[in-house]
């Protein structure tokens, strides 16, 4: 994964609100309308709109119009690629379930 595609990634799941949002939509088994993004969470449209700008940047959502209204889906091919590269830069493995054994001080 590029470095900087997994700078964007790091800093859009940073803010809560916002990894609250995707959460919701990689939960989800279908694509979910930006209006009910709006409807399920205590913030303006405007701040939605502005997550859900920050989630596609990152590559993590994808949007899709239809007409007037627009239908939102989480990435997770983009997500687990980040995950693989998470564990790989902190030393992990998929094999290994535990952290590595690190010297006491």
């Amino acid at each position: 994964m590029d470095p900087n595609h997994f700078q964007r990634i790091a800093k859009a799941l940073a803010d809560p609100r916002r990894f609250e949002i995707f959460e919701e939509m990689a939960a989800s088994a279908d694509e979910l309308a930006c209006g009910r993004i709006v409807e399920r969470f205590p913030v303006t449209q405007a701040t939605v709109s502005h997550h859900l700008k920050e989630l596609t940047d990152a590559g993590l959502i994808e949007i899709r119009p239809e007409g007037q209204f627009r239908y939102c889906r989480a990435r997770l091919d983009v997500l687990e690629e980040y995950i693989q590269e998470l564990q790989r830069r902190c030393g992990l493995t998929r094999k290994s379930k535990t952290a590595p054994k690190r010297n006491a001080r």
